[in-house]
């Protein structure tokens, strides 16, 4: 469906597009029955104004949309060194935007590039965002979407994304082969899907090496604060468990930090006492002491694969020719450092 100009608005209405326009930005001269029309069927038409509607008439406006849920994270501002370099080459600007984590945020910004008439969006879910429809209305104007790292299953777009139940799986698995058997998990919230991908992981792991699942070794981290979450999450999980787990396995490197932060505070010898076993292969992983095994993401790569996939799509749109989605899986691997 192409987006709704102030033409069909007009023609519905059987109006002038001066009036349509003019009733959209409330000038006076309208009548407030007009006004009332033209908005309500701006409304139902899901009409979206257009500052660069003259210019994708005749060509594209040569700009992306990049929303990411943080850009001080090591693996997003990696991912966005490689968006970067690749559209920089291909003559892109790149409009970047970071929801922090908050679902209103990131549909309010959704609707901020298209506004800005951008030719395609690139998007890392908000750990909040529980509602697809704001994804549905890009899909629904025929602008190209790729999901990457953080995505649903939802919507049928292409997505960029490592084999995260996997990676966790794997995870788990060595840390069962080293001895350890009591392992709890900090989880990340409820509704990303590496999530709870990364949480079927561990549990399989467990149940494939004949482990009981208790689920009261599952911790839930989704305040936002990665680091205090690995803290807090590892002063209760203490507290509660009186010292009978061996390993803890995290969602996230910075997770993992302020379980080692805790650790350390508490001379809980690691990993003779507690392994300790993080993901994504963040950079304080490795100068900590002692360094935190973890999982390579492939965060460069990710992000030069997710724009490759979105120019292309944006290109063959512009020249009229159908294309098939991709879903891109990156490979990762265990990285073992001192913590287990």
């Amino acid at each position: 469906m192409k987006p709704v100009t102030l033409k069909q608005i007009a023609k519905q209405l059987n109006i002038s597009i001066t009036t349509v326009s003019k009733a959209l930005k409330g000038y006076t001269d309208v009548s407030k029955k007009t006004k009332k029309k033209v908005q309500k069927l701006a409304k139902k038409l899901n009409y979206v104004p257009n500052s660069y509607a003259v210019n994708l008439r005749t060509k594209s406006s040569k700009t992306i949309g990049v929303i990411v849920p943080t850009t001080v994270h090591h693996f997003f501002s990696n991912v966005l060194k490689g968006i970067i370099t690749v559209a920089e080459k291909k003559g892109y600007l790149v409009i970047l935007l970071q929801s922090n984590e908050d679902f209103k945020l990131e549909k309010k910004q959704i609707n901020l590039l298209l506004n800005k008439g951008i030719d395609g969006i690139l998007i890392s879910l908000s750990n909040k965002t529980n509602s697809y429809k704001h994804l549905e209305k890009v899909m629904d104007q025929e602008i190209p979407l790729v999901l990457f790292d953080k995505i649903t299953k939802s919507i049928h777009c292409s997505k960029v994304i490592i084999n995260d139940r996997k990676a966790s799986y794997d995870a788990v698995t060595y840390l069962i082969k080293k001895g350890y058997k009591r392992i709890a998990h900090f989880r990340g919230d409820l509704n990303p899907q590496n999530s709870i991908d990364r949480f079927l992981g561990y549990k399989q792991a467990l149940l494939d090496n004949n482990i009981t699942f208790d689920q009261k070794l599952v911790y839930l981290c989704n305040n936002n604060k990665d680091f205090e979450d690995g803290y807090n999450n590892a002063k209760k999980l203490f507290e509660e468990d009186k010292h009978t787990i061996d390993a803890i396995f995290t969602i996230t490197d910075v997770v993992a930090t302020g379980v080692l932060k805790y650790l350390n505070d508490h001379q809980i010898k690691i990993p003779e006492e507690v392994a300790l076993f993080g993901f994504s292969n963040w950079f304080m992983s490795s100068v900590v002491s002692p360094s935190i095994s973890t999982v390579n993401q492939p965060a460069e790569e990710m992000g030069k694969k997710a724009v490759k996939i979105l120019l292309n799509e944006i290109k063959n749109k512009k020249k009229k020719i159908a294309f098939d989605y991709a879903t891109i899986v990156l490979p990762t691997e265990l990285v073992i450092r001192e913590s287990s």
